[in-house]
């Protein structure tokens, strides 16, 4: 690849510390010298989110959290924050969490302190999505960004390991995605990289020991630099089929990512062979495939996106959506036919080597 390239870098304070989560947030809102906190966390991570929270004024606590961020769930948070005058945004959860205060900021500017518990990234990056009438838009605005991000590792511990190989493939994904993005460069590739060495690192461990500190701190590090790398690159052909896979089809966010990777990555990789190889040797393996489906092995990863709920009524609808959304600089030109075949491949968990020589 050529070293002419333009690459912007997203200014955020990150700090991470296994069990330090309580006093980073206190000393960060003295530090922005909020006085009026709104704390958005779901039902299940409110417990976590009380103790996360414990030596800060909380003016408005907030739990109305729904996958893929509906807009009417976003109004309602908006107004919620605006007649309460807050001047802080808090997000203690995954995902979902950390969207919503996204749609807050969208509109309000008012700034953001992620704390995640999963590792979906979403935190690292200035995208936002909003799902409307079976239909999820995203887009970038650098409001949304939050300015702080609270990495504990200890906070991941509750996470079951299926809900962590869910997650931690999704980052996977980012750094994937980033190999080929739309605005790809060296910088978002080598961090794209190694968020794969960590994460194939910390996932195992994980596995084999769900309270291994060492191996969800190797994931939230691996996530970091998965949606950092994301956030550069842009969103590729990946994260552009799952958007559509999750707002019209409403399939979970995580295991779609985790179901679909090995089938992009077969799709991409022979009209990608430097991309490949960067992959290739993150992972340790021969080729890129070989290293991600050894790993996807190991974590018994998802495998059919017919495990959740998707079904081939779906695959030429999905197909219809997603090839315009496909950047026209994928390494592989996207056809409805090359794309219903990646569809139906990936919904009964067929063998992803079939993409290599489609």
């Amino acid at each position: 690849m050529s070293l002419t390239f333009d690459h912007v870098t997203l200014g955020q304070r990150v700090l991470f510390g296994t069990g330090n989560a309580a006093a980073n947030l206190a000393a960060e809102v003295t530090r922005l010298g909020a006085n009026r906190v709104m704390v958005i966390a779901s039902d299940f991570e409110t417990p976590m989110a009380r103790t996360v929270a414990a030596d800060i004024d909380v003016a408005l606590w907030h739990h109305d959290v729904v996958m893929h961020v509906p807009i009417g769930v976003a109004e309602k948070a908006r107004a919620a924050a605006a007649e309460h005058g807050i001047d802080l945004l808090v997000c203690v959860g995954g995902g979902s969490t950390t969207g919503l205060a996204k749609a807050i900021a969208m509109t309000s500017r008012l700034p953001i302190i992620a704390v995640p518990t999963t590792y979906a990234g979403s935190e690292a990056t200035n995208v936002w999505g909003l799902t409307e009438a079976a239909r999820k838009t995203t887009g970038v605005d650098d409001a949304v960004l939050p300015v702080t991000v609270i990495y504990d590792a200890a906070l991941t511990l509750s996470l079951p390991v299926d809900m962590s190989v869910a997650s931690g493939l999704n980052g996977m994904a980012h750094c994937i995605d980033s190999m080929w993005g739309p605005r790809v460069d060296p910088i978002n590739q080598a961090l794209g990289a190694e968020g794969i060495r960590a994460l194939s690192q910390g996932l195992p461990l994980i596995t084999e020991d769900p309270s291994s500190v060492e191996g969800r701190e190797q994931a939230l590090y691996g996530a970091y630099l998965s949606a950092v790398a994301f956030a550069s690159a842009g969103s590729g052909i990946h994260h552009k089929i799952c958007h559509v896979l999750g707002g019209t089809f409403n399939l979970p966010h995580a295991q779609t990512h985790a179901t679909v990777l090995p089938y992009v990555l077969a799709f991409n990789a022979p009209a990608a062979p430097d991309a490949e190889a960067r992959i290739a040797a993150a992972f340790g393996t021969a080729d890129a495939l070989t290293g991600l489906q050894d790993l996807r092995k190991r974590l018994d990863a998802p495998k059919a996106l017919k495990v959740y709920g998707f079904t081939a009524d779906g695959i030429a609808k999905a197909a219809e959506i997603i090839l315009p959304a496909v950047p026209a600089s994928n390494p592989r030109p996207a056809t409805t036919q090359n794309l219903t075949r990646l569809l139906e491949a990936a919904l009964t968990g067929e063998d992803p080597r079939v993409l290599l020589d489609l």
